[in-house]
């Protein structure tokens, strides 16, 4: 009977984002309607897509695994998505990027750094790290899924896998931009009353939130303290790395593009900070599950454990939604991004292809279900801990992106060839550094980060020529 109401919420579930993705494809008309929504969303669609798009199956499945292993100091970390990721993000990328990109008609992260320093050497260099590096990413959110799915529905790990990421093919491919941002929006509620429900519950069975800090202190002060057993180099690395990293994420810069005006950013942005602070619960879930169930081999099954044994059937599938929601979300902007970078940075821009706006749409469809494809597959056989392939493929995106766009939209004597070789530089350190086993206990994002920020602003200054 328990496996039964999981299996029901969740086929519900599943049509429902199916019938989205269908009414949604009325309303495509131009390739911009498929690519953004034809820049006419509103504040709350757009930052509540935000908050499910930005902490997805990764934060509530990775999040709580960090939790279970490292205790409430990784608390700091959801402190820092909210006020890092959500509220500065918005208040200082919001404004500038919604006029620059509409002004020069990008649609893509990679096409507005093309145009906006004049360079088709950028645009390419950012399509190419942005396609790649999604990928990757997209097989992480797709191991939160089907890890979640695995432990509550009892099916095979790639079964789950299969589930959650052909419903969301098909949906973005049939529905695009707006079956993302609508199919997000409905997501998030889903997510953040899941997120409520089990705390509220966990923290009861525990007895409270003192004897939790308590019973935690009592297996290892670690547990309890800050930094506590991860240390101040592993923690302060993943507060900025999932927090400042994401301003250079093109999944979520993609709202700014979408928003239908301006003036919306200010409403959007009170309700992006108040949705994102979710973004402690599943830490606080993860030291929750160690006290109740102090042996779990795999962390990444924590969250879905402790949701099994603290919440009724009805309460548990309803979690499970949420955190097949969360995920859906992710994987669906990424799958968008990838495939528009694909047919317009690539396709068009870099091999001087012109297309129509329904061949565009059609290829758009075509890539969506390619790379959705191959992202179940390596799906299939992932590594380890989801947060360590998150932050891995942050780490290179946002060392290749964040300057470039912030520089861009803040600095007009930012230079051409200053910021293609930061880009490039920051992306190998990036790689080099995670390749090396993260010296010093450092994040390759830092690495990366650092490197490209010394040589754009030293290559800028140094300069005479001021960037387009």
């Amino acid at each position: 009977m328990e496996r039964l109401t999981y299996i029901v919420v969740l086929l519900v579930y599943l049509v429902i984002l199916g019938l989205v993705g269908v009414f949604s494809s009325r309303r495509l008309k131009t390739s911009a309607d498929y690519a953004i929504g034809g820049r006419s969303i509103g504040p709350w669609v757009t930052a509540l897509s935000f908050v499910a798009a930005y902490f997805s199956s990764v934060l509530i499945i990775g999040g709580g695994a960090f939790g279970y292993k490292y205790g409430l100091s990784t608390l700091w970390i959801g402190a820092s998505n909210v006020l890092v990721g959500c509220a500065l993000a918005w208040i200082i990328l919001g404004k500038r990027i919604r006029r620059m990109t509409e002004e020069t008609g990008s649609m893509t992260i990679s096409e507005f750094l093309g145009k906006r320093y004049g360079s088709r050497a950028i645009m390419m260099f950012s399509a190419a790290i942005i396609f790649l590096f999604l990928i990757i990413y997209n097989v992480s959110v797709v191991k939160g899924m089907a890890n979640a799915i695995q432990v509550l529905v009892e099916i095979p790990y790639w079964g789950g896998v299969l589930v959650s990421g052909l419903i969301i093919v098909f949906y973005v491919t049939v529905g695009g931009y707006l079956a993302v941002v609508w199919t997000s929006f409905i997501q998030a509620w889903i997510m953040i009353g899941g997120l409520i429900l089990l705390t509220l519950v966990a923290l009861s069975r525990v007895g409270g939130m003192a004897t939790a800090v308590g019973r935690l202190s009592a297996m290892d002060a670690g547990f309890v303290s800050t930094p506590g057993l991860w240390g101040w180099a592993g923690l302060i690395s993943f507060c900025l790395i999932v927090s400042f990293g994401t301003w250079g994420m093109p999944q979520l810069v993609i709202r700014f593009y979408s928003i239908k005006n301006v003036r919306m950013l200010r409403i959007g942005t009170i309700v992006v900070t108040v949705g994102g602070s979710v973004a402690l619960l599943p830490y606080l879930n993860g030291a929750l599950a160690r006290i109740l169930h102090p042996a779990v081999a795999n962390p990444d099954l924590a969250i879905p454990t402790l949701t099994k044994s603290v919440l009724p059937p009805i309460g548990a599938a309803i979690f499970l939604a949420g955190v097949i929601a969360a995920g859906m979300s992710t994987f669906a902007g990424v799958l968008i991004i990838s495939s528009t970078s694909l047919v317009r940075d690539i396709t068009e821009h870099t091999f001087g292809r012109k297309l129509t706006q329904a061949e565009q749409i059609k290829y758009a469809r075509i890539a969506n279900i390619i790379l959705g494809g191959a992202a179940i597959l390596i799906g299939l056989r992932p590594p380890s801990l989801i947060l360590v392939l998150t932050a891995f493929s942050w780490a290179v995106i946002a060392s290749t992106n964040l300057w470039p766009l912030l520089f861009g939209i803040y600095w007009k004597r930012t230079n051409p060839t200053a910021t293609l070789v930061s880009m490039v530089a920051g992306a190998g350190t990036a790689l080099v550094w995670t390749r090396l086993g993260n010296p010093l206990g450092l994040h390759g994002f830092i690495a990366g980060t650092s490197i490209a920020l010394v040589i754009i602003v030293a290559g800028s200054l140094l300069s005479r020529t001021d960037a387009r």
